[in-house]
């Protein structure tokens, strides 16, 4: 995936419409929870065993929340003039360190627990 493509793409999307004014890193962070909610209420009171089935039905719905997320979060991290991909590699880094395989492999809990 081409991230500088997206966000040039995001940005002309967004100027064509004069929605840049809206765009504050504010707004945007709200935004993206808003989206995330809008993904977790399509899982709400569904069973283990009915995820699947869940996940089938309503595909589209589900791809289209993901996809918003990943835009408003994507405008973020260009306001904020954040680095997603050097970020979240040195988070997965630093969970690497809190969360080593041999004390935590099959397990759940919070590093603090370990």
């Amino acid at each position: 995936m081409d991230h500088d493509k997206i966000v040039q793409k995001l940005r002309a999307f967004n100027n064509n419409r004069d929605w840049d004014q809206y765009h504050n890193i504010k707004d945007l962070a709200t935004a993206i929870g808003i989206e995330a909610s809008e993904l977790q209420e399509l899982f709400l009171w569904k069973k283990e065993d009915e995820l699947n089935v869940l996940l089938e039905a309503k595909r589209d719905k589900i791809e289209e929340e993901v996809a918003d997320i990943f835009l408003f979060l994507t405008m973020f991290c260009y306001k904020a003039n954040i680095d997603l991909e050097n970020v979240s590699l040195k988070k997965m880094e630093k969970n690497n360190l809190k969360y080593p395989v041999e004390k935590i492999k099959g397990k759940n809990s919070k590093y603090t627990e370990l």
